[in-house]
């Protein structure tokens, strides 16, 4: 402050000031540095009283020019690159957070970065202060080279991909040039600031571009330390997020969404994603991944590169799906299973056994005709196409995506990501909770051990409150399954002794009710159970002393798939492979508990039951999770910004309007994840028995997109930009769900479906050449002789006829082994064994021979990006690829 000019102001004694002392003002101001204008601001130190009511007054004048959305300091100048706000606390440890701020905000200006702080009484609510922090050149330059950060070098001269015939069939699907390639491409190298003329800076203030600026400001933050507490060094700004020292730290997004940024402000392109990618009448349109990848970072870039591909991958899978279900549809009056049962000379005249003990009466076969029906529409002949063309399917989705994601390393690059993982910080929790240090091989810096010995009671805990929350699943399956058991003799007698049901009886069985009931009851327990494992899940890994970050780590990745596995698929795997398989025959009924009978299928098979589980599941969870995703940042950003307005003639100025949006926290991407994983095991592992999973999983996914995107740029506070080279741990879990899913589907094919048994009497005991599948229904249903009922279980009134039917294949009471598996059982259980064994090995020669095309296409793009980019010469390149086809040798013999 040594500039003559503003002493000379400190000296004057008149209220107000000519036009040479306001222009030698404009000109000290530019001069000061944050913290000189911070201190002016503060200090009312006597003789300066005058000048600081003026400065005050000149700065208010200064900001109250400058736009809402402005992202500068006062000065017009330099950028915002990170906000830190708090509040005044009342409370007894009040003093302790100021001398902490105060501490930190000291060593923050020693590291190099420069703070403007907002007082509160420029904020809206009157109460927030805010601290935004500029990170100036000296700053970027140096942790650029720390962090390893890729910058231009030379403008790439290799041309984008050209346009193809189908590109203009695409058209319409297709962004403009501008939004899907904002920037042009470079060819880059790790920045280094002893050697700056090599790299294509023009503009310092835009060298770097704003996610770049983030990321190292949050790095800093990350290890600023802030004091000395018990003896320890306590640093980082999450550890005084935690305690509450600062209410949020965040960066600014680039402006408003609803529209452009006004100048000097750079390019809005919070607004242009918005634009092109969050609008929901851009359903049908590409992603801006370029774009998305520049604003948020590789991280959140890579999830939406995912998920557009795996949406793409669904629309195949979608499209013959939907061909399996209409053939279905067509095919449905004209099966002959279905016509048997509803013809009442046929189904009419079968008389069948009690469901259920005593309660339950005998029942004629034709009142299961819509059901039949129905149950045709997913169990045909199609069936078997289908489920072999998702093993299919399932496999070459994996190895494309392997693909695709090699392909991203190179794009945006990646490949040496490794190296930059080194630097990523340990979470402070895990510093402070660590008493050993041993030697980073790598860093050659000692760093925070924790022993095995210190670590063994967390796994146990770790381990047990997973076990316990999953048994917890599994005795509330078995809940539900007894509600089904003890509900089903309510509904039958009921349903028989209401005169008014009869016509309802028609389509809504008490097989039907039940299993609606049942299913639906089953999905608001999956809800409640997964609401609660969420909150332990995330505490029991944070407190589970654990070096990585809580987003990062795959141990709550590992916690929170288990449980919501058998959360969501319990019930399915029970209809799909126990129920109906353990039930016995009359007279010889297994029991659950020794009280309640086990379930029966219904005589088309289980298959119905497990589709109508499937569905209720899965459609509920995606409207749920769509509405949830939706409407909850909206509600609280809404009530947020209601408390917020109590005096509307103040600045809302871009760092508050941020402050009162949501943040997408360091789990956000984490259930993004876990919920498309979920869906991928809903569309795999039992897709055989719902052909529409798919066609259901592409719609949710299409909306899914433009929730996510509409969300992150309009309800959540922008995310730190991180990098990631692939989506982690995500994918051994997609692969594990793609090899389950050939078996599984294998086995509803065989054991669930009614397509095995069929085929069997249709090769084997039909007797009628012109229409072989006459007479199945008949073939399939055994026998029993009333009288041999237990006391127990027949139902007390006498009825007019001597026999009963089941569904089974077992001799009739009048053969000397009577009850006892017939020879037809043995050849329709072959017959299913066999077809599982085939299947599979089908499917795994075709996943070698899939592993093995994408060894060579990801072999040919190596070399061909290597020859383009590094212009190495003839002999190298030689050498090069003699390396490279010995890879590929060495991996087809491993396969």
């Amino acid at each position: 402050m040594g500039d003559p000019n503003l002493l000379e102001v400190l000296t004057e004694e008149g209220e107000h000031a000519d036009k040479h002392i306001d222009y030698s003002f404009q000109m000290s101001e530019q001069s000061l540095s944050s913290r000189e204008t911070s201190f002016l601001i503060n200090e009312e130190t006597m003789p300066a009283k005058r000048f600081n009511l003026f400065l005050r007054r000149r700065l208010m004048f200064q900001k109250n020019q400058q736009s809402k959305d402005s992202i500068f300091f006062r000065d017009g100048i330099r950028q915002i690159d990170f906000v830190l706000s708090y509040a005044d606390d009342i409370k007894k440890d009040a003093e302790l957070k100021a001398e902490r701020r105060k501490e930190f905000e000291k060593n923050l200006r020693k590291t190099g970065l420069e703070l403007e702080i907002e007082d509160k009484r420029d904020s809206e609510d009157g109460r927030t202060y805010f601290v935004k922090i500029h990170a100036p050149w000296e700053v970027l330059v140096t942790y650029a080279e720390v962090l390893g950060i890729k910058m231009p070098i030379k403008e790439s001269d290799i041309p984008r991909p050209m346009h193809t015939p189908m590109s203009y069939v695409l058209g319409p699907v297709r962004l403009p040039t501008s939004v899907k390639y904002p920037h042009p491409e470079y060819f880059t190298a790790q920045f280094s600031r002893h050697r700056q003329e090599l790299f294509l800076i023009e503009d310092q203030a835009t060298f770097f571009p704003s996610s770049s600026r983030n990321r190292i400001v949050y790095y800093i933050l990350s290890r600023c330390p802030f004091g000395i507490e018990d003896g320890k060094k306590r640093f980082g700004i999450e550890r005084l997020l935690n305690s509450n020292t600062y209410s949020s730290a965040y960066p600014l997004h680039d402006g408003q969404y609803w529209k452009p940024s006004e100048p000097p402000n750079p390019t809005n392109e919070r607004y242009i994603l918005h634009q092109n990618w969050a609008r929901f009448s851009y359903f049908y349109k590409e992603q801006p991944l370029d774009l998305i990848k520049n604003y948020y970072g590789e991280k959140i870039g890579i999830y939406f590169v995912f998920l557009g591909f795996y949406t793409e991958m669904l629309s195949f899978a979608a499209v013959v799906g939907l061909a399996c279900f209409i053939y279905g549809l067509l095919s449905m009056e004209d099966n002959t299973s279905s016509t048997e049962i509803c013809d009442p000379e046929i189904g009419g005249q079968m008389i069948m056994c009690p469901l259920c003990d005593q309660v339950c009466d005998y029942w004629r076969l034709n009142s299961t005709c819509l059901a039949s029906k129905f149950s045709h529409l997913f169990d045909n002949e199609s069936t078997v196409f289908f489920a072999i063309f998702m093993g299919i399917w399932v496999t070459l989705f994996l190895e494309f995506w392997k693909q695709r994601q090699a392909r991203l390393e190179y794009e945006w690059d990646l490949v040496d990501f490794e190296e930059e993982q080194q630097q990523l910080q340990l979470r402070p929790e895990f510093e402070a909770m660590c008493k050993h240090r041993k030697l980073n091989p790598v860093t050659k810096e000692m760093e925070p051990y924790m022993p095995l010995y210190a670590r063994i009671p967390w796994y146990f805990l770790s381990g047990a409150t997973v076990t316990l929350w999953m048994s917890l699943v599994v005795t509330s399956m078995v809940a539900v399954i007894v509600y089904r058991l003890s509900v089903f003799a309510t509904f039958a007698s009921f349903m028989e002794s209401d005169a008014s049901l009869k016509q309802v009886k028609s389509f809504l069985t008490p097989q039907i009710t039940t299993s609606l009931t049942g299913s639906c009851l089953n999905f608001i327990v999956i809800l409640i159970l997964n609401f609660f494992y969420e909150k332990i899940s995330a505490w029991i890994t944070k407190m589970g002393k654990l070096a990585k970050s809580l987003g990062d780590g795959s141990s709550l990745t590992l916690k929170m798939f288990l449980f919501q596995f058998v959360n969501f698929y319990s019930s399915c795997f029970y209809v799909a492979f126990f129920k109906g398989k353990f039930v016995g025959y009359p007279g010889k009924y297994t029991y659950l508990f020794d009280e309640w009978r086990s379930e029966e299928c219904d005589p088309g098979g289980c298959l119905i039951e497990l589709t109508t589980q499937l569905t209720i599941i899965m459609t509920g969870k995606q409207i749920f999770g769509n509405i949830k995703e939706a409407i909850y940042p909206l509600a609280l950003n809404w009530w947020r910004r209601r408390k917020a307005r109590t005096n509307s003639e103040k600045l809302y100025s871009r760092w508050e309007q941020d402050h009162d949006l949501e943040s997408f926290g360091p789990l956000g991407l984490f259930y993004e994840y876990l919920e498309t994983v979920i869906q991928f095991g809903f569309v795999t592992l039992f897709v055989a028995s719902f052909p529409l999973a798919p066609l259901l999983a592409l719609i949710n996914n299409i909306v899914e997109i433009r929730v996510d995107a509409w969300k992150l740029t309009t309800q959540y506070r922008r995310t730190v930009a991180s990098k990631a080279h692939s989506i982690g741990v995500w994918q051994d879990i997609l692969y594990g769900m793609a090899v389950l899913s050939v078996a599984t589907n294998a086995f509803i094919v065989a054991f669930t479906s009614d397509i095995i048994p069929r085929l069997v009497y249709y090769y084997a005991y039909s007797t009628n050449a012109t229409q072989p599948m006459t007479g199945y229904v008949n073939n399939s249903l055994s026998v029993f002789l009333i009288a041999d009922f237990p006391n127990h279980t027949a139902p007390s009134e006498k009825r007019d006829f001597i026999t009963c039917r089941y569904r089974d294949y077992r001799y009739p009471p009048d053969d000397e082994k009577k009850y006892f598996h017939n020879m037809q059982f043995w050849h329709v259980l072959a017959a299913k064994m066999t077809f599982i064994i085939v299947m599979e090995v089908n499917v795994v020669e075709r996943i070698k021979r899939e592993k093995l095309m994408t060894i060579k296409i990801l072999h040919d793009f190596e070399l061909n990006k290597l020859k383009e980019n590094l212009g190495i010469n003839s002999n190298e390149f030689a050498k090069h690829v003699m390396i490279e086809e010995n890879k590929a040798q060495l991996a087809k013999s491993t396969i």
